[in-house]
């Protein structure tokens, strides 16, 4: 478990399953992206003073997710902080607790205004420090 990172519980849909009874890889992204807006709303209040994209995102299968009454867990961190992008940092659990995925999301700080890249503000960097860890541990395709 990264140092800094928070545990959300995710409720899987039976809806999310596919002809060969497991979650389809398509759900993942809804997954991640439910830990990702749970965790944002941990870690900041409603006065959020910024804005970011999504700019990239890597998930790596690791074993099929099987539907479950039980919640799957995703562990979130943050794995990376730039100068205008940060990276949010996944492990997808099974309700068992085996593993079922890795992911990374990069995050672009963007100016609502224009829409282009900034700097991250003073107070984004600070917080997101609070929630650091280490990389993901995503086996490269090169």
């Amino acid at each position: 478990m990264a140092g800094n990172s928070s545990v959300i519980e995710i409720q899987l849909r039976w809806g999310d399953m596919d002809p060969l009874n497991h979650i389809n890889n398509v759900q993942f992204a809804r997954i991640f992206e439910e830990a990702r807006v749970r965790s944002m709303n941990q870690w900041f209040d409603e006065r959020r003073e910024f804005s970011f994209f999504i700019a990239r995102q890597e998930i790596e299968f690791v074993a099929p997710l099987l539907y479950s009454e039980a919640p799957a867990t995703v562990e979130v961190w943050i794995s990376r902080i730039g100068e205008k992008s940060f990276d949010y940092g996944y492990r997808l659990r099974a309700s068992t607790g085996e593993l079922s995925a890795l992911a990374e999301t990069t995050c672009t700080t963007v100016d609502l205004a224009t829409g282009r890249p900034t700097p991250m503000p003073a107070s984004l960097t600070a917080e997101l420090r609070r929630h650091a860890g280490d990389e993901v541990e995503l086996r490269r395709r090169r």
